[in-house]
């Protein structure tokens, strides 16, 4: 496995790449990896010779700078895992090297960016859309395969690609979750003992609100109900927002008629988890 730190020369790699008529799949992550990630991965295997994973702690995704300043950074426990897994390059520059000295140009999407996260995270996607493009244009792969848990990230960076005719194919892998159903995030290190048991909230309001789809009930109303006395019976949780939309637009819906999106995000002391599920009306299928 080979290790770059700088743009250029992870090009130089994927340029000598291309010629051989090798695939390559990027997975871009912000390190603390975990079996979420081994998944991305596993995933960027089996469609593509050859697979990257980026390792950049993003500063200008961060709307908190105590939230950028605890974020965990594990590059060594990372690249033996990425080792492991069968990674053939990690690419891990350091922000210097991604915003040099006079940098000044942003990447934005409009809409998509505006709902869920974007409504009290400002600037935070434009950061991710930033980083993307830029992740994109040193790596120069065929696919870059992210998570689904970030629903919306996924849908923006779709739009991007799309949008601005990237030609590179986006993969969607679906969340890996704990045995208790909590989603996996790096975000998990940091909750105590105490934290990580309230953090069962978040899986299991999503579960109460597909049975109670399932079953019949349509309205948007009762369901995100639903979800914010899940949330409210555990003291320790505090629920940011819960939002019943279309999986695609990301527009709010009134009635589950087909498919929806519930997107949750909770903060469970002083860690922000956020999840989703697709909300299925009985007798159909998603």
């Amino acid at each position: 496995m080979q290790t770059f730190l700088e743009p250029r020369a992870m090009q130089a790699w994927a340029d000598a790449t291309r010629a051989r008529g090798e695939r390559i799949a990027l997975v871009p992550t912000m390190g603390a990896l975990h079996e979420g990630h081994v998944a991305l991965i596993t995933e960027a295997r089996r469609r593509a010779k050859r697979v990257v994973v980026s390792i950049f702690v993003n500063p200008i995704q961060f709307d908190r700078p105590d939230d950028f300043a605890r974020y965990p950074r594990t590059l060594e426990e990372d690249s033996t895992r990425c080792a492991a897994a069968g990674v053939d390059v990690v690419f891990a520059p350091g922000p210097g090297a991604m915003y040099p000295e006079g940098f000044r140009t942003a990447v934005e999407v409009a809409g998509l960016t505006e709902p869920l996260c974007g409504k009290t995270r400002p600037g935070h996607f434009r950061g991710v859309t930033t980083v993307v493009t830029k992740l994109l244009h040193a790596v120069r792969p065929h696919l870059a395969v992210f998570g689904e848990k970030d629903w919306q990230q996924l849908a923006v960076i779709r739009r991007m690609t799309a949008d601005l005719d990237f030609g590179i194919e986006i993969v969607g892998v679906p969340t890996v979750r704990e045995a208790d159903g909590l989603a996996l995030s790096s975000r998990n290190r940091r909750l105590g003992p105490t934290e990580r048991e309230a953090a069962r909230c978040l899986p299991q309001a999503l579960a109460a609100a597909a049975a109670l789809v399932a079953a019949g009930e349509a309205g948007a109303g009762a369901v995100l109900a639903r979800v914010e006395a899940e949330i409210a019976a555990e003291p320790r949780a505090r629920l940011e927002y819960a939002a019943l939309c279309d999986p695609d637009t990301l527009e709010d819906v009134t009635d589950v008629k087909a498919p929806a999106l519930l997107a949750l995000a909770v903060w469970v002391g002083g860690v922000r988890l956020i999840d989703n599920r697709l909300l299925v009306p009985g007798g159909t299928e998603p």
